[in-house]
């Protein structure tokens, strides 16, 4: 007798251990009949999981600690015992903003400092001249786009809530907004970025995994509740969702994996952009040019599946470094319980390796036990100590 979950999940390629588990068998074979929900807007996908109308999610890892704090909405603790995949974002920028980035830019294109500096250059020559500041889109409040985004601008000296606007939008509405020019940039997860460059409209100026080494981006989400009630059924999520990451890490499989993942009920784009992402080669401009990166998503390898905790102090730290909380001692160890390796530990059998080092372009290294400090380096943020 099969235990019938419903799981919430937004059409983005780090959602593909989640397909995969389904599409696969491995959820079944684990005695789980999984009904996967697609949404829209992450909004949905946190109502929807608070509520009890789904069991599980493909959650935005700042959201389920948000949620957890009762930032931003209601309070509902969430337990995170698997991580679908690290890095996997992308800063993607218009022709325009492009070219007058590569016009002011001092060094190496790929370096995050030299375009933040040179992104700071194109905001005072717009002040200057009294054009609108520059839109940027990013796809939740509480989310790692948001904080990219912001950790490298104001690396370069942009103080991203003075200097440009920072707008939400769902990830499948980024590139029509880049095409409408209600946007001039955006940071999203894949495929998106790599449609936008296929339309001639966009360049990939950086791979998250150049302004952090090692970020954690969607986790699998349960109410707490729901954990401690149904410990099995915790289990048996874990172990299916391993076995799926580690069939998408296999290279053999990965025409297989993006045939299932371009399926229009999955994220319905094309197979061939799907595969690049999980190989980490993309076209980076609309002339061709590419660019590969082997830390552009991590899904099963190094670790990556294994929640770390000092990943959930760093993304609070973020929350608040830019105003979405007061920092409280208390608040921080909450914000790491949700990182559940204890869960994933139990699962597997046996305690595995983590992957911790965050490993930023800028600033110190990060100690979770020295938050303020960490804070007290950056001279642009919301955070006064």
């Amino acid at each position: 007798m099969s235990t019938h979950l419903r799981i919430g999940f937004i059409p983005l390629v780090d959602a593909a251990a989640l397909i995969v588990a389904v599409d696969k068998g491995f959820a079944a074979a684990e005695g789980l009949d999984i009904e996967l929900v697609r949404e829209v807007s992450w909004s949905n996908v946190r109502d929807k999981l608070n509520i009890g109308l789904f069991d599980a999610a493909h959650l935005l890892a700042p959201v389920a600690i948000a949620s957890s704090l009762g930032l931003g909405h209601v309070k509902v603790p969430i337990a995170a015992p698997f991580n679908l995949g690290l890095n996997g974002n992308a800063i993607t920028v218009s022709p325009a903003l492009h070219a007058a980035l590569m016009e002011e830019i001092d060094g190496d294109r790929f370096d995050p400092m030299a375009t933040a500096r040179a992104l700071a250059r194109v905001v005072a020559k717009r002040k200057k001249s009294g054009a609108e500041p520059l839109t940027f889109g990013m796809t939740f409040p509480f989310s790692t786009h948001n904080y990219q985004l912001r950790f490298w601008m104001a690396a370069g000296g942009v103080d991203p809530d003075e200097d440009v606007q920072l707008v939400v939008l769902p990830p499948p509405y980024m590139v029509d907004s880049l095409a409408n020019g209600h946007v001039d940039a955006f940071c999203v997860g894949a495929p998106w970025n790599s449609v936008a460059v296929d339309l001639g409209i966009g360049h990939i100026l950086h791979f998250v995994s150049d302004i952090l080494l090692s970020a954690v981006e969607k986790v699998l989400a349960v109410r707490q509740t729901w954990s401690e009630q149904h410990p099995d059924l915790v289990t048996a999520l874990v172990r299916a969702h391993l076995r799926a990451a580690e069939f998408i890490e296999q290279p053999a499989n990965r025409p297989e994996v993006a045939r299932m993942l371009s399926s229009p009920e999955r994220i319905g784009v094309d197979a061939g952009v799907i595969q690049r992402t999980l190989d980490g080669r993309l076209k980076i401009a609309p002339d061709g040019t590419m660019r590969e990166s082997k830390r552009y998503l991590l899904v099963g390898r190094e670790a990556a599946a294994r929640p770390d905790p000092v990943q959930a102090a760093w993304l609070y730290a973020q929350m608040v470094r830019w105003g979405q909380t007061p920092l409280r001692p208390d608040a921080l160890k909450t914000a790491m319980a949700v990182f559940r390796p204890d869960l994933y530990d139990a699962a597997i059998g046996r305690a595995a390796g983590t992957v911790n080092a965050i490993g930023a372009f800028a600033g110190p290294p990060f100690d979770p036990n020295d938050v303020p400090g960490h804070l007290a380096a950056f001279k642009i943020g919301r955070w006064k100590p």
